[in-house]
């Protein structure tokens, strides 16, 4: 059987690498290199938005590594780190998903690097270090994650069930009145699905949706960068993700899930609101 992240493009197994590269040893960093009295560095959105000096440390590894290897290429770094490019191609990096996790010494967290061409997502790459999993795709050849079996597997979304029947995840804003919002969609959905969970890393919630681990995902507020990555994995598993109907995910509203369940959770999520307070 032949691989199909073998034969891709010569440009695109050449990002595939270097993203992998850079993932694996930012995730080492933050593993291996996380302060016992870890601290808060600075707020974003809200005093509960956090920055740690890790996630600061983490990007300046990843973009320093980039700008050696491709130094052409532009850069979105959720920590600042941005430049424009000449090459066409741009990478689009969060070096810490799920801070608050992190910050508590919680396992779910992740490094997500994602690199685009002429404005389209070609790879993607997602670690996480607490797992020992790592997930990656490349526009048009599939998904694949390494982990604790041997090898590597081809990621494939789980067969869609009826919705009642769904375990979808979410997330939650840090700004108050949003966060409010988001806990009444949560609990009007909440009677018409299987369950819902909430695990503190888009990045990962979206590679769990990949794995088969979750039938559906959706949240309000992400940033590019949240996304990036873990959008060309789910839909190179075989998931679909968009926005509101019609539209691609978005600040407003991001949704991904199997094919079966899509369309009714975003329906849900259309007549609930879920994008407007």
């Amino acid at each position: 059987m032949t691989d199909p992240l073998a034969a891709t493009d010569p440009l695109h197994a050449e990002l595939l690498e270097l993203a992998r590269e850079a993932a694996r040893r930012a995730g080492e960093l933050l593993r291996d290199g996380r302060p016992v009295d870890l601290e808060v560095a600075a707020t974003k959105s809200s005093p509960i938005d956090v920055v740690t000096e890790m996630d600061i440390a983490a990007e300046k590894l990843i973009t320093g590594l980039i700008t050696e290897r491709r130094p052409d290429d532009g850069v979105l770094g959720e920590e600042g780190g941005s430049t424009e490019g000449t090459s066409g191609v741009r990478w689009v990096i969060d070096p810490l998903d799920g801070t608050v996790n992190y910050l508590y010494g919680l396992p779910t967290w992740a490094v997500s690097i994602a690199a685009e061409q002429d404005g389209e997502t070609v790879v993607g790459v997602v670690a996480a270090p607490m797992r020992g999993e790592t997930y990656y795709a490349v526009r048009s050849g599939g998904a694949r994650a390494t982990g604790a079996w041997a090898g590597e597997r081809t990621l494939t979304c789980r067969p869609s069930p009826p919705l009642d029947r769904a375990l979808v995840s979410t997330g939650f804003n840090y700004v108050t009145g949003v966060r409010a919002h988001q806990a009444d969609v949560a609990q009007r959905l909440i009677p018409l699905l299987r369950d819902i969970r909430r695990g503190g890393s888009a990045a990962v919630d979206l590679c769990d949706l990949a794995c088969g681990r979750l039938d559906g995902y959706y949240e309000r507020g992400l940033h590019p960068w949240d996304l990036a990555a873990g959008d060309l994995i789910v839909r190179e598993a075989g998931a679909l993700t968009g926005g509101r109907p019609g539209e691609r995910p978005s600040w407003d509203i991001a949704v991904a899930a199997t094919p079966g369940v899509f369309e009714p959770l975003q329906r849900l999520l259309e007549d609930f609101g879920a994008w407007h307070d």
